[in-house]
């Protein structure tokens, strides 16, 4: 089985937003959109929206894979018994069935446009549980997946900087379905859940002050015993909603313009991240990864603004803890770059966005010819920045001291494309919504010299742009004891 690839322009989407493109979309089950919100950190020039896959991945206990396309069923699941697997985690029957459905297809023309096609999904930072000596104690507490990847045969890649939309497929009758549908006129009458959104209760934190102090000073007394040199410590929020979180998810967009941003719509949960970090890229085998640490809230003062970006960028504290997850990337990229290629053209930038001023720094390599991007994402997973270091003990410590699962919270969203091209970012500043529940995370990275309050304040901060913005639908606003 052989099919050629098409790429073609659609006209009467030009010009046109993916995210006002994305409404004919987004109730639809696996619906995703990928969104730059155009800020130009990220480039802010490709959005992508995708819909229907031909396969989904989904991992539980077990991987599941599920194939309503005959055809795309008969390949995929070829030399397996059931489509049901005891893999201990998704990766490897991941790279197994995306790599047969590359195979497949055939690229005709040449592209400076991103994925095209192929596996496109999100995994939970607790598979960490599968991929290293983490103990699992916790019951599994979330109606989502660890993982959910689908592999899809077309998609929409918005060109923001040409103002051009195209359609990329494999078959034809899928691709004008799909185009039907992002261009027919919106219905004039939604019915009310899609166009309102509420929370019934305020945010709630799964952490009293006087309970974060006490394990941060659990962290504290790991730090000076030699355990670790640093741990990403977390609370989470949690509040009950009604309505529309496609509604939600285009307020949270409109206020934060995050470069990393994606809303993914399952069949009974969706995830709205806002994110300004990106984990990995590959592009023609050049790997890129941009990590964050250290951050100062925004002032509405120009010049107090001015001054905390500058205390940021000079702090000792905040140099030292980016430099550690630095080297601690350098290490996870170069177990699969070419030797020597691993380089920090980068070091300690800084990046404001509206709620925080970040540090951030970029390192770069060179994929080795007999390593693939998924084996890249396996090995480096979950992302440094949100763990501490050394990787394993800190997340064990982040195991025992944290209440709750973080889910999608410092997982990962993004593309593995036909190409072997991959962008991926890390799902911090992501709000999960299940159950007519929303789950929200927010922490930071924790050293010998960190100030508890001031920890505990930098978490608040991070959310300044989130809790308060879903909280405007109540007569109370978002406070937190």
């Amino acid at each position: 089985m052989s099919v050629p690839l098409h790429i073609i322009d659609v006209p009467a989407l030009d010009s046109m937003s993916a995210e006002s493109v994305f409404e004919a979309f987004q109730e639809q089950p696996w619906a995703i959109l990928l969104d730059t919100c155009n800020n130009q950190l990220s480039d802010g020039r490709y959005d992508i929206i995708v819909y229907s896959p031909v396969v989904k991945l989904v991992q539980e206990s077990t991987l599941l894979v599920e194939s309503a396309e005959q055809s795309w069923q008969s390949l995929l699941n070829k030399d397996r018994a059931s489509s049901e697997t005891e893999a201990s985690c998704p990766f490897e029957r991941i790279s197994e069935i995306h790599q047969r459905f590359c195979d497949s297809v055939q690229i005709q023309e040449e592209t400076t446009l991103p994925f095209l096609c192929g596996a496109l999904g999100f995994f939970n930072y607790d598979l960490n549980t599968r991929l290293a000596d983490i103990p699992d104690a916790n019951p599994k507490q979330y109606s989502t997946p660890d993982s959910c990847v689908g592999i899809y045969d077309q998609s929409l890649i918005f060109d923001n900087k040409l103002n051009k939309v195209f359609c990329c497929y494999l078959d034809e009758s899928r691709a004008t379905e799909m185009i039907r549908l992002a261009t027919q006129p919106l219905k004039s009458k939604a019915p009310a859940s899609s166009t309102q959104f509420a929370l019934s209760s305020e945010w709630t934190s799964n952490l009293s002050v006087d309970d974060y102090q006490k394990n941060l000073s659990k962290v504290d007394d790991y730090l000076h015993s030699g355990d670790c040199y640093q741990i990403n410590f977390a609370q989470r929020f949690n509040a009950s909603y009604t309505g529309s979180e496609w509604l939600a998810y285009k307020r949270l967009r409109e206020v934060n313009k995050a470069p990393f941003s994606a809303f993914i719509r399952l069949e009974d949960a969706c995830i709205m991240s806002v994110s300004p970090e990106r984990f990995l890229q590959v592009k023609s085998g050049q790997v890129e990864t941009k990590p964050i640490k250290g951050t100062r809230k925004r002032a509405k003062d120009e010049f107090e603004d001015k001054k905390l970006s500058e205390e940021l960028l000079h702090s000792e504290k905040d140099r030292a803890e980016n430099l550690m997850i630095v080297d601690l990337l350098r290490n996870d990229l170069s177990k699969h770059c070419l030797p020597h290629s691993v380089k920090v053209p980068a070091l300690f930038a800084l990046e404001s966005y509206p709620a925080v001023h970040h540090m951030v720094s970029t390192v770069l390599g060179e994929l080795k010819a007999d390593a693939t991007p998924l084996t890249l994402l396996k090995g480096a997973f979950p992302g440094g920045s949100i763990t501490g270091a050394p990787k394993i003990r800190a997340m064990q410590i982040i195991q025992e001291l944290e209440p709750d699962k973080r889910s999608i919270y410092c997982g990962s969203i993004g593309y593995i494309g036909v190409r072997q091209d991959m962008d991926t970012n890390i799902c911090i500043r992501t709000v999960l919504a299940e159950n007519n529940n929303l789950y929200c995370w927010a922490g930071g990275g924790i050293v010998l010299d960190s100030d508890i309050s001031a920890e505990y304040q930098e978490s608040l901060d991070k959310v300044a742009k989130i809790l308060p913005v879903l909280a405007e639908s109540l007569e109370v606003p978002f406070t937190h004891e």
